[in-house]
């Protein structure tokens, strides 16, 4: 997952407004105590805190994987 995958499942997942105010104000303990943000700036993999944020949010299947599904234009 690139850091701009990370940033587009979240606004598709939480809205363009509350994904960068979760991302910046959620704690969350997987990430060793650290926001989303804090985490990325620290060069934590986008995937490991998408995958962090997911279970801490309690996010279905269908969700976690949302950044996988096939998109127009997409390659594969």
């Amino acid at each position: 997952m690139r850091l701009s995958e990370f940033w587009s499942v979240m606004d598709e997942v939480f809205g363009p407004g509350y994904a960068r105010s979760l991302a910046s104000d959620l704690v969350v303990s997987a990430l060793d105590g650290r926001t989303a943000q804090q985490a990325l700036d620290a060069g934590v993999p986008p995937r490991e805190v998408w995958e962090a944020l997911c279970e801490a949010t309690d996010q279905p299947d269908a969700v976690r994987w949302l950044h996988r599904a096939a998109k127009p234009g997409r390659r594969r």
